[in-house]
């Protein structure tokens, strides 16, 4: 895995660095989105979406789990997984269908459900620090070889 370091000061910063990994999204890849409440995560998600050309609002999936966006470049399954009791419930949505699909995966809080995730996955964690300011985020990307 390669690691890359991002650090952002405004919420426009974060989407548009979601906005750039979107744009280079290939099928098949799923992402995996971890954060404090609040760290930005929708923020970052929203941007992921925009450069898949998703136009309509992006909201997380809380209580649906699974939000499915079809209009863009590549189709986005987006998991919101932080109200999981038990990683089976993942068996009841179908989610092989949605990691191994022709789409792309965004998994917010996605360490929950560490046990099924693709060892290919690319990991995103978005940390504040509010010693550098109620806006910054640093966003760590780890990459599988060869994907970036």
């Amino acid at each position: 895995m390669s690691v890359r370091i991002y650090e952002t000061f405004h919420p426009e910063e974060t989407f548009n660095l979601g906005r750039s990994l979107g744009e280079r999204a290939q099928a098949g890849t799923v992402y995996c989105l971890d954060g404090d409440l609040g760290a930005g995560k929708t923020v970052f998600t929203q941007g992921f979406a925009a450069g898949l050309d998703i136009e309509e609002p992006v909201n997380s999936p809380t209580f649906t789990i699974l939000q499915v966006y079809d209009e863009g470049r590549l189709p986005l399954y987006h998991f919101d997984v932080y109200r999981i009791g038990d990683v089976e419930e993942m068996d009841e949505i179908g989610y092989e269908e949605y990691f191994y699909g022709s789409g792309v995966c965004l998994i917010e809080w996605a360490s929950l459900i560490a046990e099924i995730l693709p060892t290919e996955a690319v990991h995103i964690r978005i940390e504040r620090d509010p010693e550098k300011g109620y806006d910054y985020r640093r966003l760590s990307v780890s990459f599988p070889e060869g994907r970036r």
